[in-house]
């Protein structure tokens, strides 16, 4: 492990150094002086005084450095059977028509849009058109209820707002118009204008004097220039869940944010300018931010953006069409993607007839990768399989394996070990630091390196109070897990997610790796709800693959928890549902099916992806 230790080790004893080279990869309008401002700490700033363009470097310089007509964005749509391909030249040319349109309306530097679109490359479109001009972008997911878009509304207060008329999924048609219509009555910030991209599908009603079409607005628009921000000044809001119920505006900044996702996608990702890069994920989400948009065209790679499923947009070989037609080399997916092809296609029966040659690397995040689904996708598609953790705020893996730099071996259940400039802690309750093989919580010294939230929107004071007060100098990731003898980390989940049952602390995760590695099943989730005698007790649920039998599935599954994790894990019931509620990220609802499982008033978030799945759970939780 001489080359990652050798990088990781510099990247903590020389931050500065090995941030000042890496920042090289990166066009500036001004270069960076000094790397680091630590004078308001614990909120720290990357590159101070510096200036750049975020759009420049992702379009711009590609096209003046040979790469214009090099494809930029494939858009393919099994929802419409529509597939797109666009290259930097004419990518770059559409943001600064865009962009012109924009600044049209009014829009300048530092001024808010909220984007509320589908898979389109519009969405794309929009987000880099802000950043040319210097303004702040924040995407919403397409289809959130109104109560939420209203409360980011509110909280970013937008000049502009640019939705889609409609979402699509297989089957259903899912209007945009009336959840933004109720949003904006509900919120009490009123956009100056909403741009509404017309889809054939359902077009909007526009409202006069408000509303404009995507048409009309770009209609005699000027192409706009890039304008050279500060490299501490924000380039997007991203809306993360807040305990209270007000949602947690996490922040990204210009210059770190593009020096952090450059290095990202050579070293960690293996990929190179002129490769395809595939992240099958939502715009919405951080994934999208960072490996569908702004990564793969920082490096001048090709991104690939998903409209469909991974089953259903026909079947369960719809993955591995995608990769095979546009010959991606690297691609990363959530672990309940994978775990739903598995459920259709545990035999891999759709992989024939598709040529994965060019594939070379497979990254799973969002969800806990179970050793099963590991090896199943490793085996199958015959190339390493990835683990890698990070969350919203880091808009970077905390840990991976960093194909770029070496090809560590993998372990089944870790993301492998921390990247450059994430110094990892695993601590306990005091704030010390625990021994390998021990469980605490894991935590990161400060400053967190480049690309990370800097603070939250316009709210210093709740950033340090939700992130860095519970272990003074450390950021809390709210997650629990443990090293071993080898430097590897192991997420157990959120710390939540540890239950005490009779005194004794034990992990939920641990006890759905076991259920998991069943060869019957698909998925799993364990859940800790209240018991009179023991305090807190689990309950089980889980998914078939498809013609599993369920006989004699709970003894059996009942059996081996007792026998790998033993007699004080409690686990005394086990059901068989036909799925689990999730977020339309892939996230399992644990926290609110442990809510209505104690009864208490827990409110199911808009994010849910088909809320008849958790109607059919309610039964079996009270």
């Amino acid at each position: 492990m001489a080359d990652y230790r050798q990088t990781y080790q510099r990247s903590i004893s020389d931050p500065e150094g090995f941030w000042r080279d890496a920042a090289t990869g990166v066009s500036w309008h001004v270069p960076p002086t000094r790397i680091l401002d630590d004078s308001e700490a614990p909120i720290f700033r990357w590159f101070p005084g510096a200036e750049l363009n975020t759009c420049y470097n992702a379009l711009d310089r590609h096209v003046d450095g040979g790469r214009a007509e090099q494809p930029a964005l494939i858009h393919d749509s099994p929802v419409t059977g529509v597939t797109r391909t666009y290259s930097y030249r004419e990518l770059r040319d559409r943001v600064a028509v865009f962009a012109g349109a924009l600044r049209r309306l009014g829009v300048a530097r530092g001024d808010r849009v909220v984007i509320y679109m589908a898979m389109v490359p519009e969405t794309v479109i929009a987000m880099l058109a802000c950043a040319r001009l210097g303004a702040v972008h924040s995407v919403v997911f397409g289809g959130f209820g109104a109560r939420e878009l209203a409360a980011r509304i509110d909280d970013a207060r937008p000049k502009v707002i640019v939705a889609a008329s409609c979402g699509l999924e297989t089957g259903r048609v899912i209007a945009y118009q009336p959840m933004l219509d109720a949003a904006l009555r509900q919120a009490a910030h009123s956009p100056d204008h909403c741009v509404l991209l017309q889809r054939p599908e359902q077009p909007a009603t526009l409202r006069p004097g408000r509303d404009l079409s995507w048409a009309d607005a770009v209609a005699g628009a000027q192409p706009a220039e890039c304008v050279p921000v500060l490299a501490t000044d924000p380039l997007y809001i991203l809306y993360t869940s807040g305990t209270t119920g007000r949602p947690k505006g996490v922040v990204r900044d210009n210059g770190g944010h593009a020096v952090a996702l450059r290095w990202s996608m050579g070293n960690i990702f293996g990929v190179r300018p002129g490769e395809v890069f595939w992240a099958a994920s939502d715009v919405g989400w951080v994934v999208g931010h960072s490996y569908i948009v702004y990564a793969p065209l920082l490096t001048g790679a090709t991104t690939v953006l998903y409209e469909g499923r991974p089953v259903g947009t026909p079947d369960a070989g719809a993955f591995w069409r995608v990769a095979a037609q546009h010959r991606v080399v690297s691609m990363f997916t959530a672990p309940t993607a994978l775990r739903a092809i598995r459920r259709e296609d545990p035999d891999g029966k759709h992989l024939h007839g598709y040529d994965l040659r060019a594939l070379r690397l497979l990254f799973l995040a969002g969800e806990r990768l179970d050793p099963q689904t590991y090896h199943w996708a490793g085996d199958l598609l015959g190339v390493p399989v990835i683990d890698n953790w990070w969350q919203t705020e880091t808009g970077w893996p905390i840990a991976a394996s960093p194909r770029g730099v070496e090809e560590l071996p993998t372990k089944p259940g870790s993301p492998s070990v921390p990247m450059p400039g994430y110094r990892v802690r695993v601590v306990d309750e005091s704030g010390a630091d625990v021994p390998p093989g021990v469980e605490g919580a894991i935590v990161l010294e400060l400053p967190l390196p480049p690309g990370c939230l800097p603070t939250l929107w316009r709210d210093d004071e709740r950033y340090v109070r939700s992130y860095l007060c519970t272990h003074q100098g450390n950021y809390l990731t709210g997650d629990g897990g443990r090293f071993d003898a080898d430097g590897y980390l192991y997420v157990l989940g959120r710390t939540d997610d540890v239950i005490n049952v009779a005194g004794h602390r034990l992990s939920t995760g641990a006890m759905e790796e076991v259920l998991a590695a069943h060869p019957a099943v698909a998925e799993c989730a364990v859940i800790g709800v209240h018991d009179p005698l023991t305090g807190q007790a689990p309950r089980a649920f889980v998914v078939l693959k498809a013609g599993a039998d369920a006989s004699g599935l709970e003894a059996d599954l009942l059996g081996r928890v007792r026998a790998q994790i033993g007699p004080v894990a409690a686990l005394r019931r086990v059901d068989v549902v036909a799925a689990l509620p999730k977020t339309r990220s892939g996230k399992i609802l644990r926290g609110t099916m442990r809510g209505i499982a104690d009864g208490t008033d827990t409110p199911v978030p808009s994010t849910i992806e088909d809320p008849a799945v958790l109607e059919a759970l309610r039964p079996l939780l009270r």
